[in-house]
């Protein structure tokens, strides 16, 4: 599929940036804070449908303000803009006017072959959804952790133990087929401007600890590639580092839908 896909792009890096110039015109200036206008989630018509992890928070939630909701970060312009890119540049049926929110305990969460959480370091899952979560994983679904920094690592390692106990992070390097199933990933050299001295790392949660099985989960640590998407109509960030989120998350997809 993945040779079927590439053959139906020409300049697909060129297209990409000017699809995402062209979106949500009428959108510019959301604002990224605050609560968001939650919409209905739409029914199961077989088409993929981007997933959105919610999740509840400890009163002692770093300071954000109550109206702030971290699992909400850059929805759902976020991810409209990315299923329309998507759509765009391969054969993957997906639906582009809506997403879902679900927690990790839905039982339909197995619905969707990838599920989507923002700001991991803020996740504090009861044991209801560590076991939804390790049941998804185990019978066949991928989740993408994306958009947190810094020490936040320590919260949302000490999480995926409850979900995996003996699994481990293991850092992703250019040689792994993820980064070469749509576009080929030529450098993991990011530096996201919102996490200022750090820079970002790609981590998997595989089968058996093994790269070479399954992959489980993908991090985004240190970076946050819904940002990138949510604004990239809006010249707030560079063209080429909105191109290259786009490309990530389009690896991401294309791999998890062909293996």
């Amino acid at each position: 599929m993945a040779r079927r896909v590439r053959r139906a792009v020409a300049g697909a890096l060129g297209a990409s940036a000017l699809l995402a110039a062209g979106l949500a015109v009428g959108e510019a200036g959301a604002q990224r804070r605050g609560a968001p206008q939650v919409q209905p989630n739409v029914p199961y018509d077989g088409r993929l449908t981007w997933a959105r992890i919610r999740y509840s928070m400890p009163d002692f939630s770093g300071g954000f303000r109550s109206r702030d909701l971290p699992w909400a970060h850059d929805y759902p312009r976020g991810e409209r803009h990315f299923t329309k890119i998507i759509s765009e540049l391969s054969t993957t049926r997906v639906r582009t006017d809506a997403s879902n929110i679900v927690t990790l305990d839905d039982p339909h969460l197995g619905r969707y072959p990838i599920a989507y959480m923002a700001e991991a370091g803020f996740w504090r899952p009861s044991d209801q959804e560590v076991l939804g979560l390790r049941n998804y994983l185990v019978k066949g679904g991928i989740i993408i952790f994306d958009d947190f920094a810094g020490d936040h690592w320590m919260n949302f390692e000490s999480q995926m133990r409850r979900v995996l106990p003996s699994a481990r992070a293991i850092e992703l390097t250019l040689q792994h087929p993820v980064f070469d199933s749509f576009y080929k990933i030529t450098s993991l050299d990011y530096y996201h401007p919102y996490y200022r001295g750090y820079r970002s790392v790609f981590y998997g949660y595989f089968e058996d600890n093994d790269p070479s099985k399954r992959l489980l989960a993908i991090v985004n640590y240190n970076n946050d590639l819904s940002e990138y998407w949510e604004f990239s109509d809006e010249g707030m960030f560079p063209l080429d580092l909105s191109n290259e989120a786009y490309k990530l998350g389009v690896n991401y997809v294309i791999y998890a839908l062909t293996r």
